[in-house]
């Protein structure tokens, strides 16, 4: 017999050895639906998303299943193996994801789907437990508060210096992001952080000239 039948035998045989069992499956299978039961209570409480998808979550629960019988089907036989490796390699996702901790729960399901068909079961359920901690630990650190715009409307180019003292003496870090000049007036967009967000309005809104002032808090990114 030459190495090469040697090693093709060997190959064969190990992986058309009955080596999953129904009871191999059916512990596989339960314990990643009760992890994905798990997922799926997690992430509907920490997420802070005003965009809530109930079907995103309901797919991140059915994924470590699916997951673990894709796995288990390769363990049983060879030529499955080959054959889900050529049709997974053909699927093609073109959803994108908008949140990047969708992402991490996205990572989350399918590796719980992986260990559990690999019968890890301990190392899956540890694994679920510190990503719990980390998420809630995570969330707890405090960030910096972001920036808010002040949004001004005047009758002239002389609004713009008026304002001056008043950012100097009501907020910190002020920096103009649009100045928009026309026939009508000026328009200027501000960012800063104020001391009191009330006292800065109505300072704005005493100076002569002053059409509209608009203070606006937002979501965007922070920068250092």
């Amino acid at each position: 017999m030459s190495i090469k039948d040697a090693i093709k035998k060997s190959v064969l045989q190990e992986f058309t050895d009955p080596a999953v069992t129904m009871g191999d499956i059916a512990a596989s299978l339960g314990m990643a639906a009760v992890l994905a039961l798990y997922i799926y209570l997690i992430y509907k409480l920490v997420t802070r998303s005003a965009f809530y998808s109930r079907d995103f979550n309901k797919s991140l629960a059915m994924l470590p299943v699916i997951t673990a019988g894709i796995l288990l089907a390769m363990q049983s036989s060879f030529v499955i193996s080959l054959g889900s490796v050529g049709a997974l390699s053909i699927v093609r996702f073109r959803n994108a994801v908008k949140d990047p901790m969708d992402l991490v729960f996205l990572f989350w399901s399918i590796s719980i789907g992986i260990v559990c068909g690999a019968k890890l079961y301990a190392l899956a359920v540890l694994l679920s437990l510190v990503l719990t901690v980390l998420v809630f630990v995570l969330d707890l650190i405090p960030a910096a508060k972001s920036p808010m715009l002040l949004v001004m409307n005047g009758s002239d180019a002389s609004v713009e210096a008026a304002l001056q003292p008043i950012l100097k003496q009501q907020a910190k870090a002020a920096h103009v992001k649009s100045r928009n000049l026309t026939t009508a007036g000026i328009d200027l967009i501000v960012e800063l952080r104020p001391n009191d967000p009330a006292a800065l309005v109505q300072a704005c809104a005493a100076l002569p000239g002053v059409q509209s002032v608009s203070l606006l808090d937002h979501d965007g990114q922070i920068r250092y």
